[in-house]
């Protein structure tokens, strides 16, 4: 639903969508139910010319019923959440053949590490060389752009150079803090082509404002081609 939602290209949005509407339907027939009630209460009960006041205990049965559905309701929202969370968040979910790049949040802005065609930006480091990592010789850094291909797991290495910062695309249903002395994984994908945005979601600073990136995921031919081009040119 585009009026109420923004549009959704990645399929982790499908489950992170449903759950969503569960929890903003339920919600709401509560809020309804718990409105209504208390607007009925008002008229019913209130003070007239000659009316008595009639005094009760309550019912032991009705506490005890908008107890236990509830919980037993959030329970169940709890458990799903849960697995969704597992999902999309698990390190053991993590995509091991996914196109990885680094992005590191400063203020105001972000630079992307593209990596060349090893396709990752870091490698474990080696024993014998702890200093030396083959996976960033060929590695080129972007500022501001984000370029990736469509129809393909990706996975984002998010750091900080300095405050919190907040990596949000909201069409791709991607949203991680970036915090200083941490690097977060995190992965997602595209269905189709198109233009985006990175925001920063967290205030980091008097610029935060107009802290933001442009994201364009291609073709998987476009995007080799424009990937060639810029490691060519750095």
């Amino acid at each position: 639903m585009d009026w109420a939602l923004p549009p959704n290209y990645s399929t982790q949005g499908i489950v992170i969508d449903q759950l969503f509407w569960i929890i903003l339907v339920i919600t709401g027939i509560a809020f309804i139910l718990v409105e209504g009630g208390i607007l009925w209460f008002c008229l019913k009960y209130r003070g007239r010319e000659g009316a008595r006041a009639h005094y009760t205990h309550g019912s032991n049965r009705l506490e005890v019923i908008w107890t236990v559905v509830p919980a037993i309701i959030i329970v169940i929202l709890g458990a799903y959440s849960a697995a969704v969370w597992q999902d999309i968040k698990s390190q053991s979910n993590r995509p091991q053949d996914a196109l990885e790049f680094l992005v590191v949040g400063k203020q105001y802005e972000w630079n992307i590490t593209y990596p060349g065609p090893d396709r990752k930006v870091r490698c474990p480091p080696d024993p014998e060389d702890p200093d030396r990592d083959p996976c960033r010789a060929d590695n080129f850094i972007v500022r501001n752009q984000f370029h990736f291909p469509a129809n393909e797991m990706v996975t984002v290495l998010l750091e900080s150079e300095d405050v919190i910062h907040s990596f949000f695309i909201p069409e791709l249903r991607v949203k991680q803090d970036a915090v200083p002395g941490m690097t977060i994984p995190i992965w997602f994908d595209s269905t189709q082509p198109g233009d985006f945005e990175i925001a920063c979601a967290e205030l980091c600073g008097l610029g935060h404002y107009y802290m933001q990136a442009s994201v364009t995921v291609h073709s998987a031919a476009d995007f080799d081609a424009w990937q060639a081009g810029r490691a060519t040119a750095q």
